[in-house]
């Protein structure tokens, strides 16, 4: 009996890491836009401090840090600087008897988990504006859970956050097989911690809610000013994924600067008082990126050229001063290396 041959078509090659090769190559911004300060009804925008690109819809979610927190949703990214972002809805966030929500809060993180939007709240050191871990109906904005940090990010004297120095980031790893985690940074060190690192929280989104861990620091540039505003979990060549950080810098009177950097993952048994310095880090400001406010990121659109970008945005604060930006970032790759490398 002759036994027919089944042709298999061979296994989709795998897409590159969202990182330029080799790492010096750097990143290119191949777009930028500004958004309008106001919207179709007059109320004002900005204050955006975290983003979340949904690739399918061509949907942009922007978190702004107005005094209640707002969602603002946008489409066109993949023409980004051609055409202006078109609004489609905008989504208020607020309390309900079952859950408060403070008079003001500082939205400043934002992951997506299915119906779900998480958000990373900056405190005040004060009991009526507490850094949280909020966790919002999607449709709605309802809040649905608000859950507080660690004892030793607590304001106490000699220890916690700062005011207003974080948490400014939030970011999802997610595995097969194993429950999602949402990764947190502060923005500075705490004060009863060394300079230049700050810590990582991971938190485990249990059926019971979340369940936080510590991981170990990240090495930050040495200097007054500097701190750590968004995370990232990206792929990366070799078996574990990676982190890319956004570093910013203000200087009176006006100058900024905004450094990525390229961290590996800290392992889960990893000592939290260990330090992990980046593997590598670039300015962007230098490689073309306007000097502004520069708080958010996500993965943006692939390019036609197959590779992925990096899409940023500006937090304008509400000053006249600044400007919302978005920019699309796309790593920079040289022919040696392998499509996924």
């Amino acid at each position: 009996m002759v036994v027919p041959l089944i042709a298999t078509a061979p296994p989709a090659p795998l897409p590159p890491p969202l990182l330029p090769c080799p790492a010096e190559a750097g990143w290119e911004v191949v777009a930028g836009a500004r958004l309008p300060r106001r919207g179709a009804d007059g109320a004002q925008l900005g204050g955006y401090s975290a983003a979340s690109y949904d690739s399918h819809r061509d949907g942009l979610l922007l978190l702004s840090d107005a005094p209640r927190g707002r969602v603002d949703a946008w489409s066109g990214v993949r023409q980004l600087g051609r055409v202006p972002l078109r609004p489609l809805f905008r989504l208020e966030l607020k309390g309900s008897p079952q859950a408060p929500l403070p008079e003001e809060i500082d939205a400043e993180g934002l992951v997506v988990v299915g119906e779900r939007l998480w958000v990373a709240s900056e405190g005040r050191r004060s009991a009526a504006r507490p850094a949280q871990l909020l966790a919002f109906d999607r449709s709605s904005g309802v809040l649905q859970r608000a859950t507080p940090l660690p004892a030793d990010w607590q304001p106490a004297p000699g220890q916690g956050l700062g005011a207003n120095q974080g948490p400014e980031s939030l970011a999802l790893l997610r595995r097969p097989g194993r429950t999602d985690v949402l990764l947190m940074a502060a923005e500075s060190p705490l004060r009863q911690d060394p300079p230049a690192q700050v810590r990582l929280l991971c938190w485990s989104l249990e059926p019971t809610g979340p369940k936080p861990r510590a991981l170990a620091r990240l090495a930050i540039p040495a200097g007054e000013g500097w701190g750590l505003t968004d995370l990232l979990v990206v792929d990366a060549p070799g078996p574990s994924p990676a982190l890319l950080a956004l570093l910013r810098r203000f200087q009176a009177p006006a100058r900024w600067q905004v450094l990525l950097a390229h961290y590996p993952l800290p392992g889960e048994g990893a000592d939290p008082g260990a330090v992990q310095e980046p593997l590598q880090q670039w300015d962007l400001i230098a490689g073309g990126l306007p000097p502004d406010n520069w708080e958010a990121m996500t993965p943006g659109p692939d390019r036609g050229d197959g590779r992925p970008t990096l899409l940023l945005a500006a937090d304008d604060n509400f000053s006249p001063l600044q400007d919302n930006h978005l920019a699309l970032l796309a790593p920079r790759r040289s022919a040696p290396c392998p499509p996924n490398r």
